[in-house]
């Protein structure tokens, strides 16, 4: 049976420790010190400031029992590796504290074999963590370089700004509902493309890198585009109007019935695709951007004073005609979801 350590060994420190390598010539470690001792050892690079982030995923809240453990390694670092993109971070490193309710050895080559694939493609280091025993329980913190002065944060909001988002959004939330049982989609081939998106997040970090300096306010959607553009309008101190007819959806997602699709696009979480403000002026930089990095990026709205004293920043929905929208959303609440 594998001890904590052994287990340590065998599937994370080992490989942690694999030199790195781009283009056949050996890369630097990331951290001055990494697995093995108490604490890892990171200092920024000159100008740069180190940007921190932290996310769990639980079993039973965040993804079910049976799923494949490759996916759940790669979405457990993805979904960290896209709070660095939102903020235009570079990775850098990050650690992992694992829960296990057993050492089950064919799961952890799997769950390993999913999380080094991503952190290899991202040149992020594993440096340190903890394993302990219980329900399964995933806790990864993330660390990522950004020059000073230059990140991305949701506070910058301005009036006149464009609304943006990369790539589709709801795919992720249909996919939940349909292992779920809610509605059902017309083939298997369909199914899968919506259990993927569900599964295996893409974390936008060439995206966010190139909006530096063009975008003024950005976040990733994880909770739901609704509930998450309100954060950049309560710190930002602003207003919005959204064409919900604009926010881009996938051919699989635009065969289920409108109010299905409004839910899953508008307010349905799990996206980690980003959402930015930026001047109107800047639409044509940032269509090239996104032909650059390879990343869809589609304008949804536009960012408003907020109409009184004393009132709260808030959504206005609109359709495809300007019309006003009648819609309740929120964003995903892990205290009040069912």
């Amino acid at each position: 049976m594998l001890s904590e350590f052994s287990l340590i060994e065998r599937f994370f420190a080992r490989r942690a420790a694999t030199p790195r390598v781009r283009n056949d010539a050996p890369l630097a470690p990331r951290a001055a010190l990494g697995i093995g001792d108490d604490c890892a050892l990171i200092a920024p690079p000159a100008g740069q400031q180190l940007a921190i982030s932290t996310d769990m995923l639980v079993e039973g809240r965040h993804f079910f029992a049976d799923v494949d453990p490759h996916a759940l390694g790669h979405k457990a670092l993805a979904v960290n590796l896209s709070d660095l993109a939102a903020m235009g971070a570079a990775p850098r490193a990050f650690t992992l504290a694992l829960a296990l309710p057993r050492a089950d050895e064919r799961w952890l080559e799997a769950f390993s074999d999913g999380l080094f694939a991503l952190a290899e493609r991202f040149d992020c280091e594993l440096v340190g963590g903890d394993t302990t025993s219980g329900p399964l329980n995933i806790c990864i913190t993330v660390f990522g370089d950004v020059p000073s002065h230059a990140a991305l944060r949701r506070d910058a909001a301005r009036p006149g700004d464009d609304i943006w988002v990369s790539g589709m959004l709801g795919d992720a939330r249909a996919g939940l509902g349909v292992l779920r049982g809610e509605w059902r989609v017309e083939d298997d081939a369909s199914a899968a493309y919506l259990k993927r998106a569900l599964e295996r997040p893409e974390p936008r970090v060439a995206l966010g890198l190139a909006l530096r300096g063009v975008a003024h306010a950005a976040l990733d959607i994880s909770d739901g585009l609704a509930g998450d553009l309100m954060h950049i309008l309560k710190r930002s101190g602003v207003s919005a109007v959204v064409n919900a007819d604009a926010v881009p959806c996938s051919a699989v997602l635009s065969g289920l019935p409108v109010d299905a699709r409004r839910a899953c696009a508008l307010a349905g979480g799990d996206d980690y695709e980003l959402c930015f403000t930026a001047p109107a002026g800047a639409a044509p930089e940032i269509a090239r951007i996104g032909e650059r990095v390879g990343v869809p990026v589609t304008r949804i709205g536009t960012i408003e004073p907020v109409p009184a004293a004393g009132r709260a920043p808030s959504i206005a929905w609109r359709d495809a005609g300007g019309a006003p929208l009648s819609l309740t959303l929120q964003g995903f609440d892990h205290f009040h979801a069912d």
